[in-house]
């Protein structure tokens, strides 16, 4: 049983996001990892049946890492800086697997949880001490505590009833866990927006863990 019994509307405008305006933030993509997209193509029988649900293509699936801040705010020379010093700061981590699945519902979502999310957590506290370097430590936007890592497949469109959704999703799940392995070996800053009730973005810079030869 989920812990709520009624389902919210996930594109309500939040404070400061309007159409036509865009943010930089730190995520997480997947372009590169046939697990999780085949993920996308596991719960596709589910999301066609919920109208109520948007589903997310495997184009546009991402873990959000870290937010800057909104790009009419931020001077570029600072956005240039702060992934410098990611750069160096990701040289001293290492890629790390991670294990997505099976997907739950939340109040906004359909998403996947992360299992064993240290590696994740390690790294956004890192990115945050790369704002911190640039901006002063009491600077970072968005608090440290309450980072809960996870992977949408699709966001509720419309409020409602939770329950019918909980029914089909274990319904689907009920002879299968759908999980996948995933490796992260890179954090991406990107330019996002979500004018077209799902979220797009372009790539601003891709940080690799690790030494780099």
């Amino acid at each position: 049983m989920t812990r709520f019994e009624s389902l919210r509307d996930h594109w309500w405008w939040r404070p400061g996001w309007r159409a036509g305006r865009s943010f930089y933030t730190w995520h997480v993509t997947f372009a590169d990892q046939p697990g999780v997209q085949q993920l996308v193509t596991d719960y596709a029988p589910v999301l066609a049946v919920l109208p109520q649900l948007d589903p997310v293509s495997a184009r546009w699936l991402h873990l959000t890492m870290q937010g800057i801040g909104f790009t009419d705010e931020v001077d570029r020379n600072d956005v240039d800086r702060i992934v410098e010093a990611a750069r160096t700061r990701c040289a001293g981590l290492w890629s790390f697997t991670v294990t997505f699945g099976p997907a739950h519902v939340d109040r906004e979502t359909i998403q996947m949880r992360v299992h064993r999310p240290d590696p994740l957590v390690e790294l956004r506290l890192a990115l945050r001490a790369v704002i911190g370097d640039v901006w002063g430590p009491g600077n970072v936007p968005d608090p440290e505590a309450g980072f809960r890592p996870h992977v949408s497949l699709g966001y509720c469109n419309a409020t409602g009833p939770a329950e019918p959704v909980v029914e089909i999703l274990r319904a689907h799940e009920e002879h299968e866990e759908y999980t996948a392995e995933v490796t992260v070996s890179s954090v991406s800053l990107i330019d996002l927006n979500r004018d077209h009730r799902m979220y797009e973005w372009t790539d601003v810079a891709t940080v690799p863990l690790g030494p780099q030869t």
